[in-house]
């Protein structure tokens, strides 16, 4: 499943920002961009979209005011250079605000709550994530992995049968999990919290491995003990 989007900014440049994005988050097919507002509202007459990314302030309307003029309002992540209109955004439910310049770590925690509520609001659950490896995405089931290292810019899944290398960073990939299901132990390690053995307070054990918890992540073992006793 892919959250269809369109993208609504009357700086084209701004729009090649959010398509650059789009294309690295596996989960979202970004189906439009438009200029003008105007445009947009009988292309969503006519197609079944779920999220928008609009930009607030427009020559010929507001993105505020733009939303007014829909009867079935989509998921909307605001994008805009100006704070100020954030609170107001907000006021409309809407379901982020990207100031720009924004980077793809942000904008990809955007689209990930827009998945969130998507599958809250659908009461689906999906089991899998999907992994770039070279030029292919692989399907990948959360209850295979044991844990994620990174290896330089690139990270390394150690499932149950194998170890797959993904063109993505540790940062990306936590971006994509779950977070009541893994959770970050030390800069170079992400583990499934249902895999943990064993706990101490320098090192946590995933399927007979031990694995260094880091200094500035010994917060986190009430943390992964709460989340354990779930």
């Amino acid at each position: 499943m892919k959250l269809k989007a369109i993208a609504i900014d009357d700086e084209p440049k701004a729009l090649e920002v959010v398509k650059a994005h789009a294309v690295k988050v596996p989960f979202l097919e970004l189906k439009n961009c438009f200029t003008n507002a105007f445009e947009a509202i009988p292309y969503l007459q006519k197609n079944k979209i779920d999220l928008i990314f609009l930009d607030i302030k427009m020559p010929d309307i507001s993105g505020i005011d733009f939303i007014n003029c829909l009867q079935n309002v989509p998921m909307i992540i605001f994008t805009t250079a100006y704070s100020e209109y954030a609170v107001q955004g907000f006021e409309l439910n809407a379901l982020d605000y990207l100031l720009k310049p924004f980077s793809l770590v942000r904008f990809t925690k955007s689209c990930n709550k827009a998945l969130d509520l998507y599958n809250l609001r659908n009461g689906e659950l999906p089991d899998f994530i999907f992994v770039k490896t070279g030029y292919n995405e692989e399907k990948i089931f959360l209850n295979e992995i044991l844990y994620i290292e990174a290896e330089g810019n690139y990270a390394s899944f150690i499932l149950k049968t194998k170890k797959l290398l993904s063109r993505q960073s540790l940062i990306d990939v936590s971006l994509v999990l779950p977070e009541n299901q893994f959770i970050r132990i030390h800069r170079s390690y992400i583990i499934a919290i249902n895999k943990i053995e064993k706990i101490s307070r320098q090192e946590l054990v995933v399927a007979g491995i031990s694995l260094p918890l880091g200094a500035s992540y010994e917060e986190k073992l009430n943390e992964i003990r709460q989340l354990i006793r779930q």
